[in-house]
């Protein structure tokens, strides 16, 4: 795999991340009991997208690390998906 396919995987892997890692450690308005007149309950309470960014990226970099290990390391492709991934075809 080129640096350049590396990157697109780590850029698109990065952005899935970042959705599941979002909503760790918020604090809402309403946890706070001190909601702003004008926004709902909901509404974070203070900026977190930083920690977010950062939590994303080092997630992300294990994550990637692990792939590098696997193809790279240990020589697995997409080819052997078939073997580690259970037989779903129909019975004959």
């Amino acid at each position: 795999m080129s640096w350049i396919s590396f990157t697109a995987l780590f850029f698109a892997t990065w952005w899935v991340v970042l959705f599941v890692v979002l909503p760790f450690s918020v604090r809402t308005q309403d946890d706070d009991h001190d909601v702003t007149l004008g926004t709902v309950a909901s509404a974070p309470r203070g900026p977190h997208m930083l920690r977010a960014v950062i939590r994303t990226t080092i997630v992300t970099a294990i994550l990637m690390g692990i792939f590098y290990g696997l193809t790279h390391g240990l020589g697995y492709s997409i080819d052997d998906l078939s073997r580690v991934m259970p037989d779903f075809s129909p019975a004959k």
